[in-house]
């Protein structure tokens, strides 16, 4: 891995560690348009040949939203409110896959570039999941 970004939420009970297998300032960052999202201000990137380890402090603090298609956890802190990260499991490659909030991440040292507006609303589950298995990384939820 080329680099390791560090950051959670703000009470710290999710801890976030982001591999990545290129710098930060390639990888693509996307705003999603869902309502969700929207009221989040949601900026959210991954690496797929990189991998997000989520650490959880107290389990019981930890949310796992969810909506839509019904396929996907938003992990949000419930006592400071953060949102972390969105993961699903890849049924066919029994793997957790998700992307990574990048306002929950620690950003002092790099460069963070707009955002792209992402409409997803159109999509049917299959391909979402197609989707998301090219972009999303690997999570290690723990």
């Amino acid at each position: 891995m080329v680099h390791i970004i560090k950051g959670g939420c703000h009470c710290g009970n999710l801890k976030l560690k982001f591999s990545l297998s290129k710098p930060f300032n390639e990888l693509p960052i996307r705003a999603c348009q869902c309502s969700f999202c929207r009221k989040h201000n949601v900026r959210a990137t991954a690496d797929p040949d990189g991998e997000l380890e989520i650490s959880v402090i107290d389990k019981t603090k930890l949310s796992k939203y969810n909506m839509g298609l019904g396929v996907t956890d938003f992990l949000v802190c419930k006592e400071c409110g953060v949102y972390v990260s969105a993961v699903m499991l890849d049924e066919e490659n029994k793997q957790l896959i998700g992307n990574c909030i990048v306002n929950a991440l620690d950003l002092d040292q790099v460069e963070v570039k707009l955002s792209e507006a992402a409409h997803y609303d159109d999509e049917s589950k299959k391909s979402r999941l197609e989707r998301r298995r090219g972009r999303w990384m690997k999570v290690a939820l723990v």
